[in-house]
């Protein structure tokens, strides 16, 4: 089946879209669901905010340089994400969904001057033990270079999908010591937010967090990816990382880092018991 294309003039309002899929949710509950949106939505030429990517580096640990992080070419696509979860089509409550897993693969340096073109659809439907999951899939082009891709991997929970539950992405943690240890501050959450352009509530305060059963703010999923990647140093010019994330953060908080060599790098973040929060490996192209 051809996809139904959506072609944005310019990066939606995340904030906006974040209310409307949250306020939606009511609606969306129950039911079984045998498919997802068949739409594709695109920008056509997005430009790179310098400001904002120096603010971005700063707080996931990057240095600056003209070739951005793999994880700020998603964050370029996350207003495409929001717009296509917040629409009344989308058959999932945003207020249900738990971003399980995260693979990227950066095919060549990008620079902070170059235009792009995103693509952001949902795919691989899946019924799962505790609900259902599908893909958010980004791709960015420049010109007709594909120059990065990802697939953000989403548990909706207590989601009724016909078919058989089948196991998900389990990468096996480092058993290295870990080598860092990072103090997350209470605001971190409401400062990711502001160069992300992810606020969802449950990373912003404590009040609207408890909304959502958490009894502090949680930290966002992709900080903590982007962090990791940024403590391992320099980076492959091409490379495929995958992480997956085993339990939430709380903030304020106290967490360690840990990676070894293995072709690529093998890393984990964990807590102070050694329990990991976010599993992660990372491959050179062509390994």
């Amino acid at each position: 089946m051809t996809r139904r294309v959506i072609e944005l003039k310019e990066p939606p309002a995340t904030g906006r879209l974040l209310v409307k899929g949250l306020a939606g949710a009511i609606g969306k509950r129950g039911g079984r669901i045998a498919a997802l949106p068949e739409v594709v939505y695109l920008l056509e030429d997005a430009g790179q905010d310098v400001g904002r990517l120096a603010a971005y580096d700063h707080l996931t640990g990057f240095a600056l340089a003209d070739a951005v992080p793999a994880t700020w070419l998603h964050v370029q696509t996350f207003p495409l994400q929001a717009a296509l979860l917040a629409t009344d089509e989308f058959p999932f409550p945003l207020a249900g969904l738990v971003h399980v897993s995260n693979t990227m693969t950066l095919h060549r340096p990008v620079g902070v001057g170059e235009r792009l073109r995103i693509t952001v659809q949902a795919e691989g439907l899946a019924p799962h033990a505790k609900g259902a999951t599908f893909d958010m899939v980004s791709r960015i082009k420049v010109g007709d270079e594909t120059v990065w891709e990802g697939s953000s991997n989403y548990l909706a929970t207590g989601a009724k999908v016909p078919g058989e539950a089948r196991a998900g992405l389990r990468l096996e943690a480092t058993a290295a010591t870990p080598s860092q240890l990072w103090r997350l501050p209470a605001d971190l959450g409401r400062r990711y937010a502001a160069v992300s352009g992810d606020a969802n509530p449950i990373h912003l305060h404590p009040a609207t967090a408890r909304l959502f059963g958490f009894p502090r703010p949680i930290i966002h999923g992709m900080w903590t990816h982007a962090r990791a990647l940024a403590a391992l140093g320099t980076l492959p010019a091409a490379y495929t990382a995958t992480v997956q994330f085993a339990k939430p953060i709380l903030l304020p908080g106290k967490v360690s880092f840990a990676a070894e060599r293995t072709g690529g790098w093998s890393f984990a973040v964990v807590n102070p018991a050694g329990k990991p929060h976010l599993i992660g490996e990372l491959r050179p192209a062509g390994s």
